[in-house]
């Protein structure tokens, strides 16, 4: 299969983990259901392009493992069964409607086309078919991915299915990494400065991607895979869009005191949070929240309380939210990590009603200054001493219409 040759041979190991770790989802899907019981939506973004090369790289995988021909299968001797849905849309571009059908030509695309919105439509699909899964190209950085897992049932008042995400951990520089490696053909859009395409009323071209040209009075654009910080790919999906300006939450600080006029200072106040069931079970000293609490008195700040949570994304969202809408200063630390039951940064997201999203800057930036000792897998940096450490490159989106 060319999609999974081209990932063996490609020497970046991230991508390749990237890659590993969704064909594991895609073959555990078609180990759940039946191809008949299973479908894709395709929109014809980058995204569900991804998705796409990856489904028929993960069903053949599948094939040749049920057929035991250890490798002798070809391309064309695997036709690509899984049902392909479109929902056709009078604001989609010309482009991404030419590039949707071309794309099902050459690849033999059983398309059902939909032209009612989403919900009605996917209603009168799933009540005509045996459909009870549908891969989506939903990452985690996307509006659409709060709360969401590889395996996530269909939101309440929605019909009955499961959605299966297999690129829900990968980033805008995974995205383009796979394309470009595999040679994927994409929507031409994308060459011409597009970095998040909706419709034909809410996209332009991405500002951070404008060449300046004083010869010409039309404005030209680098190709969205030139996108440096991915964390702004949606930054074209508005007429107007301006950076965010980063304010404060509170006055400016020095030494400790905040300050409210040039006459009166007052003491910021803290809450400490801990995370922990080692803490809690007594396996482990806490020796953190001390520490914390010395080095914030010694600084003048007050600590008004100090707890010590479970590992447990409610818990944490529960004792976060109860003290965000105070005026203290929440710290909180313990199950930060790339472990299952590290989950203070997804309580703390949920807390807000936002979601996570990978910072990509800042995975560049170490990715730099360490190069190899990087293996790609889980955020795993190898250190001298032959130990592994890790480092971790999320970020918590409080406004996702400025941001994203």
């Amino acid at each position: 299969m060319e999609i999974d040759e081209a990932i063996r041979e490609s020497d970046d190991r991230r991508l390749k983990t990237k890659y590993n770790n969704a064909i594991y989802v895609i073959r555990r899907a078609l180990a759940l259901y039946s191809v008949e019981e299973v479908a894709l939506s395709f929109n014809g973004g980058k995204d569900s392009t991804v998705l796409l090369h990856l489904l028929r790289a993960g069903y053949f995988l599948h094939k040749r493992e049920q057929s035991h021909s250890n490798g002798v299968l070809t391309d064309h001797e695997v036709a690509f069964p899984i049902r392909t849905i479109y929902f056709e849309s009078p604001s989609a571009f010309p482009e991404i409607n030419s590039f949707t059908y071309e794309t099902a030509t050459t690849y033999g695309l059983q398309m059902d086309i939909i032209r009612l919105d989403f919900k009605s439509g996917l209603e009168a699909l799933l009540e005509a078919k045996p459909i009870r899964a549908i891969f989506l190209g939903v990452r985690i950085g996307d509006p659409t991915a709060v709360g969401q897992e590889q395996f996530s049932p269909s939101s309440p008042g929605w019909p009955p299915f499961m959605r299966v995400n297999p690129i829900l951990d990968w980033s805008y520089r995974d995205v383009w990494a796979f394309l470009l490696a595999c040679k994927i053909p994409y929507c031409s859009l994308y060459d011409q400065g597009y970095t998040s395409i909706g419709s034909v009323h809410d996209t332009v071209p991405n500002a951070l991607l404008c060449v300046n040209n004083s010869s010409s009075s039309k404005e030209k654009f680098r190709p969205a895979y030139l996108l440096s910080d991915g964390r702004l790919e949606r930054a074209g999906r508005a007429k107007k869009f301006s950076l965010p300006v980063c304010r404060p939450a509170y006055p400016a600080v020095s030494n400790g005191m905040i300050s409210v006029d040039s006459n009166k200072n007052s003491t910021l106040t803290a809450t400490v949070l801990g995370v922990g069931d080692e803490i809690l079970f007594g396996t482990v000293e806490d020796e953190l929240g001390p520490s914390l609490c010395r080095k914030l008195h010694s600084i003048g700040w007050s600590v008004s309380q100090t707890a010590v949570l479970r590992n447990d994304v409610d818990s944490v969202a529960e004792e976060v939210e109860r003290w965000k809408s105070t005026n203290d200063v929440v710290f909180i630390y313990g199950g930060v990590g790339p472990l299952h039951s590290d989950v203070t940064l997804a309580g703390v997201a949920k807390a807000f009603g936002v979601r996570l999203a990978p910072d990509e800057e800042f995975e560049e930036y170490l990715r730099h200054l360490i190069g190899d000792h990087c293996t790609g897998d889980r955020n795993e940096v190898i250190c001298s001493h032959g130990t592994t450490c890790y480092c971790y490159f999320y970020c918590i989106h409080f406004n996702a219409r400025d941001t994203l």
